[in-house]
């Protein structure tokens, strides 16, 4: 049974609408860009629109995995630290934008049918309480917060290319 086929109600619509909201600002931050505008660097950051799609994409689908399958689940692929942030060769926004959405109609379908009070232990990170975990409700809570903060990350980058705002 898909998403659309289940009828969410209270904290999972709540979760979910949330974190729609967020990545259609996200969305709507990169609407008509180049290939070469997206990969832009135009502040002094490292960040780039292209990239943030892909690092929040990669953030998604990595804390998905550790709310279905703990710490090692999460951790089964290395991850390039520098180069999610950056468009790599070849990458094209068209092609960063589809597996953003792909990894978004995955997480809406666990969204629908994990039990939100399950929870792992998280890796071990110096940024983490040692022998602490997360609950499936927390991680949404921190993808949400994640794709809010590069979404506001994205709407500054965006203007500084080409004066457009998208949440201003």
């Amino acid at each position: 049974m898909s998403v659309s086929e289940h009828v969410l109600t209270g904290e999972r619509a709540d979760l979910l609408a949330s974190l729609r909201r967020h990545r259609g600002f996200l969305r709507q931050t990169v609407q008509g860009l180049t290939d070469e505008q997206a990969a832009t660097r135009s502040t002094v950051s490292e960040l780039c629109l292209g990239g943030l799609i892909k690092h929040v994409a990669t953030v998604e689908e990595r804390w998905l995995r550790f709310a279905v399958g703990g710490a090692e689940a999460m951790e089964r692929e290395p991850i390039d630290w520098v180069g999610q942030f950056r468009m790599g060769d070849g990458e094209t926004l068209a092609g960063l934008l589809a597996e953003f959405e792909r990894v978004a109609a995955e997480t809406d379908e666990l969204v629908a049918t994990l039990d939100l009070d399950a929870a792992q232990p998280l890796p071990s990170a110096p940024w983490f309480e040692p022998g602490a975990s997360w609950s499936v409700r927390q991680v949404l809570l921190h993808v949400i917060a994640e794709t809010a903060q590069h979404a506001g990350h994205a709407d500054i980058i965006r203007e500084s290319i080409d004066g457009a705002k998208t949440m201003g």
